[in-house]
């Protein structure tokens, strides 16, 4: 990866972080994207100290990197960091496309400015930041886009409570299916890559989703990036899964203990459940929305998971 560029969405923290980090490590220069210009006491860390990390990281091989405000609901903000990544670096090789929105919520109880916000940054942003990295990817046949989203499944049970999100998540896996099939042989590549288990994050610490032994670590996503942009141009298309691409590429049960949060705890699969037969349970972490009304939330749930019968894929959904 040395001298090539990346661009990380939501790089300011969590795995969006790691990803910018690890790429630094591997002598990419690195453009941090985010709208996190100062620190506030629940989401600490900026835009612009990531990039010193990521300059102190890829130290080794002279790694330049920068911090530049986005915010993925204006598609201004969208072609200016493309530019702005352009005129100092020449070349956009790399796109990571992780910054996202969260909203748990059934269809009644989302309000539709909810649904816009939610579809504004996860779908349209990625679509828009994608468009705008494309024609400088094609201009040296080298291009890797990686989507933080989940495999497209249509199981009745994946929307109960998730329909608004699932709406935005599954678009963005979309566009990554649409970048490998818009550049075959072109040397660009589209995939998806989304965790079997929730990911230590200050989302998951403010969301109150579980508790330390139930998480893995984002250098698990990190990790899947790395291999994911060291792939040949064949390797397109894939919707993954973190530790299912990982196993594919070597990796045993006793070598992803290291993303443990928790090494004497294997987290549940909460956000890799498959479902068989007539009718499914799943298991579904309790309402999520706002920070602000997170207690309310709560009070109206069952606790941290909800166990739900629901009809599953039978009739081929």
């Amino acid at each position: 990866m040395r001298g090539k560029v990346a661009i990380i969405s939501g790089g300011s923290r969590g795995i969006g972080r790691e990803c910018c980090l690890a790429l630094a490590r591997a002598g990419c220069n690195v453009a941090v994207a985010a709208k996190s210009t100062t620190d506030t006491p629940n989401l600490p860390g900026t835009i612009f100290t990531v990039a010193e990390e990521c300059i102190e990281a890829g130290k080794a091989y002279g790694v330049e990197a920068i911090g530049v405000k986005c915010n993925l609901r204006n598609v201004e903000d969208c072609d200016a960091l493309v530019e702005t990544v352009v005129a100092k670096w020449g070349r956009v090789d790399v796109l990571v496309n992780n910054a996202s929105a969260l909203w748990w919520q059934d269809i009644v109880d989302t309000p539709m400015n909810k649904f816009d916000l939610i579809t504004s940054i996860n779908s349209r942003g990625t679509f828009a930041l994608t468009k705008a990295c494309l024609p400088h990817m094609k201009k040296n046949s080298f291009g890797r886009v990686i989507n933080m989203s989940p495999p497209i499944r249509l199981a009745l049970p994946h929307f109960a409570g998730h329909t608004a999100y699932n709406i935005s998540k599954y678009s963005m896996t979309m566009v990554a299916l649409g970048v490998a099939a818009e550049y075959v042989g072109q040397g660009i590549t589209g995939n998806s890559v989304w965790p079997a288990t929730v990911v230590e994050s200050y989302a998951s610490i403010n969301f109150k989703l579980g508790a330390e032994r139930d998480w893995r670590k984002a250098t698990i996503l990190a990790d899947c990036v790395m291999s994911i942009v060291s792939e040949p141009d064949d390797f397109t298309g894939n919707m993954l899964i973190d530790d299912t691409y990982l196993r594919s590429k070597g990796f045993s049960d006793e070598d992803l203990v290291i993303y443990r949060c928790d090494p004497d705890h294997e987290p549940p699969r909460l956000l890799d459940q498959k479902y068989d037969g007539e009718l499914a349970e799943i298991r579904t972490m309790a309402k999520r929305g706002d920070v602000k009304t997170l207690d309310k939330d709560l009070q109206s749930s069952s606790g941290f998971l909800e166990t739900r019968a629901k009809f599953a894929a039978k009739s081929k959904l």
